[in-house]
């Protein structure tokens, strides 16, 4: 049944006069007469009455009537969904992300497609880097906030944050008075890092710049999270060396200070397989804007 047919039949339903509903469909009247008569035959029932003096619906047409409305409304509103598709505007994505971006890059990316795509929906999962790239090769998730550097030529990834690294001590700790640690500070403290496993790109350039400062470290303990190291720090067991992000809720008796190394800084990144539909590239191009 042709849309054009159910339109010309609610037209004149609502003029109840072939000249004036004719003039609203911006088509002859004779015409209009075939595309009713071409729906009564389909339909197989008589829609109106009519003489000389009057049409009006028939019972028959009083209840094709709200379906015939239906109908169109549900084809408009298909069509309105086909369009704000293909422009990237509606949709469902999956994106993960390593939890220190919870203070500042997600909330943001967050907010601002809420005001500008609010028919995109998110699902998004607290996860390590690794597990990211695991998950996206997979065709699991369709975006990844990660700790680079990561080896993966099959994963597209763009820097989205630099931050340098801090480390975390006791308020009371004997470097407290230091407005920043250099790395030989370190050399005999027990420290706690981000176990490799998590983030080993992260982990490697760390250790290697403090190398370059001829400085050996006293890991204390590999961990997996941050909270958990933040944690120890506050017991007094130790100093945590995180990025700064990481940093931004201390425990009240746990402060922190900027690690000197030489300009060094640690990477957050956008990581992708393929920007392959509208409502990727639409994530895309709004993480190219807000962290350009």
């Amino acid at each position: 049944m042709e849309l054009k047919l159910l339109r010309a039949f609610i037209v004149l339903s609502e003029e109840l006069h072939f000249g004036r509903a004719a003039q609203r469909l911006s088509i002859v009247q004779p015409a209009l007469s075939m595309q009713i008569k071409s729906l009564e035959e389909e339909v197989g029932a008589r829609l109106f009455d009519r003489d000389r003096h009057s049409v009006t619906l028939s019972e028959t047409g009083k209840l094709f009537l709200p379906e015939a409305r239906a109908v169109l409304h549900q084809s408009a509103r298909a069509l309105e969904i086909a369009r704000t598709s293909g422009r990237g505007e509606i949709g469902c994505l999956r994106i993960a992300f390593v939890s220190s971006v919870l203070p500042d890059i997600l909330p943001t990316m967050i907010r601002a497609l809420h005001e500008r795509f609010p028919r995109i929906e998110l699902e998004l999962k607290d996860m390590a880097s690794l597990e990211q790239i695991r998950m996206l090769r997979a065709g699991q998730l369709d975006f990844g906030l990660v700790r680079l550097p990561i080896v993966a030529p099959d994963i597209s990834t763009r820097i989205v944050l630099r931050e340098p690294f801090v480390i975390a001590m006791p308020s009371d700790h004997e470097l407290v008075k230091y407005p920043a640690v250099l790395p030989e500070h370190l050399a005999s403290i027990p420290c706690y890092l981000l176990a490799r496993r998590f983030a080993p790109g992260m982990y490697d350039e760390l250790l290697a710049q403090l190398t370059e400062s001829n400085v050996q470290l006293n890991i204390a303990a590999e961990l997996g999270e941050f909270t958990t190291m933040l944690a120890l720090v506050s017991a007094g067991l130790g100093l945590g060396i995180m990025p700064a992000g990481a940093a931004r809720a201390l425990p009240p008796n746990v402060s922190a200070r900027p690690l000197v190394l030489g300009g060094h800084e640690v990477a957050l990144g956008l990581a992708w397989t393929e920007l392959d539909t509208p409502v990727k590239n639409t994530l895309y191009a709004l993480m190219n804007e807000l962290f350009p």
